[in-house]
């Protein structure tokens, strides 16, 4: 111990410096380090800046967060957002051109048409659609709907000839034929002999399997109305809004009668609403050979089982609802169906009179029974004439049926809220916020179904299978592939119109496209409707596809079709799509051409058997289909750039107004006549023209630069290219929507579209301008007026969105 040592006290300090060893010298280079760093930590916030902005902008997974590190890492410099996955283009184009099948789509056809499959009645049929869909790769799930249907009970249709003076509104007869008649209303009925009974239903061939099932469903109207009347009956033609006014200007009597139409021209619905509101108390509609053209048992063709023209008793069944005003479940118009939510009365939507549907065997006697009674057709215009029962013995004499020859018509129906069942399959693309739907509905009004709908599903299956095929091979989409199997479509495109309705919110945001097929073959001529949109892309498609029927080898089936494309109305499962959320739709298949089979819509001809024997008996046009389709899902996936043509529906909007000008100028109604012409509206779509027109040209520009690439290391380039191409791709997916009316068409709100809807009196046919057009028929000059202006700032704004 050193003795100069002292002992601590409470001035010590606690801690002292103890040095050890000399100081070091400190780093020569400290100032060059401390510059790197700084120099390097900015560097690092510039670049993390520079790729967030961009990223910020660039299209991706709008579900998720932008800065997410998933997302993110997207936009890495040697990513691309638009790079295809797996299989080049080619390659993926090679694989839905090889994969489909002709004995595929037997074996699915087979299926679908082996039994019953009514809509709410095909739950076995959806569960095996969903495991086969799954068992190609795709992931695949059931959506259920609580739907207002009904399922028919009984029916008659007699021809009763009076006994003794006297009226009479209900009848049963015993074995003697002698029908004993009820008190109706305060007047005393007598007696009355059935002169005729009709079967109601359509004849068992033993060549044809499908038509003698013990389930085989009955003849009937989908919301047709239960009733039991007897009445005097007219000969309405085809029962269209004109024929109903011509018969009213030439004084025939229609009310407290009973129709007996034709089918054709427009939808059946809509006869039975007309004959309805003049106060006619049923309907009796019947297929008449007119409606065959060549293929007709008097031209010496054959009829079915042993030949191509339509047997007699076959029977179309079929919906009366109201379908230009509202399709869907008509107790909860606008929104889904689910259980436990609010019900309308639907009775503004469907029938409140009875309807039947019957063979043109069972209308002969009934025709007939009018001969010399009334006017004849051929005293009208030329849209009544053409009768293809004349050399059966009608005259189509217009009636109405004299006071001792009426009809009776029984009607019984029952009412349900039943479950129906979609099937709603889905391949996840890079870009999650773009999306394809392709869609075809399974339920049939018969046991067969092979033209509607099932050659569709068919089609659809091997389109499935097709893209499965590819998933397997490690093709994943750009865009997101929707496939829907569709339940109820038969009686108002209910399956498909609940789940729009559900999913409007997602599908208004990402849906790029709907591509329906619902009868993809009963013939060998291509058809199409479409919205203008998608012209351009089923041009495209055809053209990579052979036809089934070459004339020349090497033929397509873009060659062979006339190239017509009509425009969307109704009656398929695209009018949700189109007219409700504005999503541009197209319908495609193969229709009856020159020389081909009578096809029995909605009969129980309509069967495997038949399609075998006289339509796709190798199942090529099967496969076409299949092709046709699949490619056309292809393009709009899979290109960086939607194949979309803005350009097309401004040359289709110049097309409706001139149709719209030629109804003004020769309207009966003098208000509209001095109209002064449509600039306004002239002059918006010359606007949307030049809009469309450089809009186009710069996409084509963006798919060009993108097709030759950009070096990683022109990282900033890269960027400002993927957002053109987002800004390009945003424009064509919400153009449709433009000309979407939140308000609605008057008098049916449920249609949105102020370019397209079905005719208010066609249903199946499509009308431009509706809201235009329907006040120019009425003569409405303040309504023409009114949707001169609501279009014009629609067309406005779309072409403000392409400016």
């Amino acid at each position: 111990m050193m003795a100069n040592n002292r002992a601590a006290t409470e001035q010590t300090p606690l801690i002292t410096t103890v040095i050890v060893a000399p100081p070091r010298p400190r780093y020569s280079h400290s100032t060059i380090r401390r510059f790197c760093t700084i120099a390097l930590s900015t560097t690092l916030i510039v670049v993390i800046i520079l790729f967030l902005i961009p990223a910020r902008y660039l299209p991706g997974n709008n579900t998720e967060s932008e800065w997410s590190p998933r997302y993110a890492s997207s936009y890495l410099p040697w990513h691309s957002p638009y790079e295809l996955k797996g299989l080049s283009y080619k390659e993926l184009t090679e694989v839905l051109l090889d994969t489909p099948k002709p004995d595929k789509a037997r074996e699915w056809q087979q299926y679908y048409t082996a039994g019953p499959h009514l809509a709410g009645k095909n739950l076995s049929q959806a569960e095996w659609t969903r495991d086969r869909w799954v068992e190609f790769g795709v992931e695949s799930g059931i959506v259920d709907y609580d739907i207002y249907i009904n399922y028919p009970l009984a029916h008659r249709l007699a021809l009763l000839e009076k006994v003794d003076e006297g009226n009479a509104a209900v009848a049963e007869g015993d074995e003697s034929g002698l029908v004993e008649i009820t008190e109706d209303e305060g007047k005393q009925g007598r007696g009355y002999k059935v002169g005729f009974e009709c079967s109601m239903e359509e004849d068992v061939l033993p060549e044809d399997p499908t038509t003698g099932l013990d389930d085989r469903v009955p003849t009937f109207h989908g919301y047709s109305a239960s009733g039991n009347v007897t009445a005097q009956y007219v000969y309405v033609n085809f029962g269209t809004y004109k024929d109903f006014e011509e018969l009213q200007l030439a004084n025939v009597s229609l009310k407290g009668n009973i129709a007996i139409a034709k089918y054709g021209w427009i939808f059946r619905g809509l006869k039975v609403k007309r004959a309805q509101e003049l106060g006619m108390v049923g309907v009796v509609l019947y297929t008449d050979p007119q409606e065959d053209g060549e293929i007709t048992e008097e031209n010496g063709y054959k009829t079915y089982p042993s030949g191509p023209a339509r047997n007699p008793s076959s029977v179309q069944r079929g919906s009366t609802q109201f379908l230009s005003i509202a399709p869907g479940d008509p107790t909860t118009p606008g929104y889904p169906s689910k259980p436990g939510v609010p019900r309308h009365d639907p009775h503004h939507l469907i029938p409140t009179i009875p309807s039947v549907p019957i063979s043109y065997k069972d209308a002969l006697p009934i025709l007939r029974a009018l001969n010399g009674h009334g006017p004849r057709a051929g005293d009208f215009n030329r849209f009544w004439q053409g009768g293809g029962l004349g050399y059966k013995g009608v005259e189509y004499n217009i009636g109405p049926s004299p006071s001792n020859s009426v009809l009776n018509l029984v009607n019984e129906q029952i009412y349900v809220t039943t479950p129906i069942w979609n099937v709603i399959g889905i391949i996840n693309g890079t870009l999650q916020d773009e999306v394809i739907v392709l869609g075809n509905h399974r339920d049939a009004w018969i046991a067969g179904g092979a033209g509607d709908p099932n050659s569709g599903s068919a089609a659809m299956n091997e389109v499935v299978r097709s893209f499965g095929v590819a998933l397997s091979k490690g093709w994943k989409p750009l865009r997101t592939i929707v496939f829907a199997s569709w339940d109820g479509e038969e009686y108002g495109l209910i399956g498909s119109t609940e789940w729009v309705e559900e999913y409007i919110p997602w599908l208004s945001n990402a849906a790029i496209a709907y591509l329906n097929v619902d009868i993809a073959v009963i013939g060998t001529k291509f058809s199409a409707a479409a919205a203008p949109l998608l012209n351009k892309a089923l041009y495209e498609a055809t053209s990579l596809v052979q036809s089934p029927n070459q004339t020349i080898r090497g033929q397509t089936v873009r060659d062979l079709w006339d190239g017509h494309i009509r425009t969307m109305g109704s009656g398929s499962d695209f009018t949700a799509f189109q007219d409700f959320a504005g999503i541009p739709s197209v319908d495609i298949g193969f229709g009856g051409g020159p020389g081909d089979a009578v096809y029995h819509y909605h009969s129980n001809y309509d069967s495997f058997s038949w399609m075998e024997k006289f339509t796709d008996p190798d199942w090529n046009y099967h496969v076409a289909m299949t092709k046709v389709w699949a490619l056309y899902a292809a393009a709009l996936v899979e290109t960086p750039v939607i194949a979309f043509n803005a350009s097309d529906y401004a040359i289709g909007l110049d097309t409706y107004l001139h149709s719209v000008r030629n109804l003004t100028t020769s309207s009966s109604h003098g208000s509209l006549r001095s109209l002064s012409s449509f600039t306004l509206l002239e002059n918006a779509i010359s606007r949307l023209r030049n809009a469309s027109t450089a809009f186009d040209a710069r996409a084509a520009a963006l798919a060009s630069k993108i097709s030759e690439g950009v070096p990683w290391w022109r990282w900033w380039r890269k960027a400002q290219l993927y957002a053109e191409v987002k800004r390009i791709n945003e424009g064509y997916k919400y153009l449709e929507r433009k000309f979407l009316y939140e308000k609605g068409l008057d008098g049916r709100n449920w249609f949105k579209h102020v370019v397209f809807a079905p005719g208010v009196w066609t249903g199946y046919a499509g009308a431009t301008f509706p809201g235009l057009v329907e006040c120019v028929d009425s003569g409405d000059r303040e309504g023409v007026e009114r949707w001169s202006r609501i279009i014009e700032g629609k067309i406005n704004a779309a072409a403000k969105s392409l400016e």
